[in-house]
């Protein structure tokens, strides 16, 4: 099924705020919106980040979405800040899963994975991406059912990247 905005899209100045029929192409349709929005506020250098949260935030809300259910997203431009909110009809809250930990002692095969279906970890990692990348999150409960999963991200201070490089060249 493809994804269909519902009675089109609302901009302002500073506010992006789309309602989509639920469908796989949503994500990707989100990402494109987000990225244009963003470059005209002249945000290009928080656009990966939010880009990948909204990605991650859209397909948790589709895979709430039941049937033919709406995804509704905002974008807010905030005077040191964007706010990104993704909208789905489900009251169940998302879960972070805990990180795996293991040493190299602890490494060994997996037999399971081998098992079709098994995932392999390959699933849960997309609140802990949105917690990396943003500054704050949260979940507001809507009535009489649904919830927002929100990400706010800071459009001032130093890059994010630069933090990495230094722990990646120690003698940069």
């Amino acid at each position: 099924m493809l994804g269909r905005t519902l009675g089109g899209c609302v901009t302002s100045g500073l506010v992006l705020d789309v309602t989509f029929r639920a469908g796989r192409t949503v994500p990707g349709q989100v990402r494109g919106l987000v990225t244009s929005r963003l470059s005209a506020w002249e945000l290009d250098g928080v656009s990966d980040d939010v880009e990948l949260i909204a990605s991650e935030l859209v397909t948790n809300a589709l895979q709430h979405a039941s049937g033919r259910e709406e995804v509704r997203v905002r974008l807010v431009r905030e005077p040191h800040a964007v706010l990104l909110e993704v909208w789905d009809s489900s009251d169940t809250r998302p879960v972070r899963k805990l990180p795996l930990s293991a040493s190299g002692d602890e490494a060994a095969p997996d037999a399971a994975a081998l098992d079709t279906g098994h995932d392999a970890f390959t699933r849960g990692r997309g609140l802990p991406i949105v917690e990396a990348l943003s500054e704050s999150w949260g979940v507001t409960p809507t009535a009489p059912r649904g919830k927002w999963v929100w990400a706010r991200c800071a459009t001032v201070g130093p890059p994010a990247d630069v933090t990495v490089r230094r722990v990646l060249s120690p003698g940069a």
